[in-house]
């Protein structure tokens, strides 16, 4: 799986969805998105890397670095933690921790494959800007 992300500020379509789980005390939280063609790559992603999809998913975060301040982390893991919400997609599930979810929310994770790159690319919303690489925003 590809480590490759960009931010871009096209339409997606896809499936959207509420979390499965809230945090007690929250506001309703603004779904995730992500496309067919990001189900699709995940799905197989999982099954290569041997990811259960009953336990395990797709966790999303961000952290701090990267040229403009912040950059996207996208992973699997075998269980969501705590206070995570947990999002559910045609059978994939999505993980994202509070701290991340506040720059997540809102967000479309679509799936590129041309002959130049192949990739996850994130669209968000809350993006200010980003690099030049596409790897991090602010």
């Amino acid at each position: 799986m590809s480590d490759m992300v960009s931010i871009e500020a096209k339409p997606a379509q896809g499936l959207s969805a509420q979390p499965q789980t809230a945090v007690a005390g929250s506001a309703p939280a603004q779904g995730l998105q992500l496309t067919e063609k990001a189900i699709k790559r995940v799905r197989i992603a999982m099954a290569k890397e041997g990811v259960s999809p009953e336990e395990g998913g797709l966790r999303l975060g961000v952290m701090g670095g990267g040229c403009s301040g912040l950059s996207y982390s996208i992973k699997f893991d075998t269980r969501p933690r705590e206070r995570d919400r947990i999002y559910n997609f045609d059978g994939v599930r999505v993980f994202v921790d509070p701290k991340s979810f506040v720059y997540l929310h809102g967000m479309t994770l679509d799936y590129e494959e041309t002959l130049m790159r192949q990739g996850f690319n994130f669209i968000n919303p809350n993006s200010t800007r980003s690099c030049g690489c596409g790897s991090s925003f602010s």
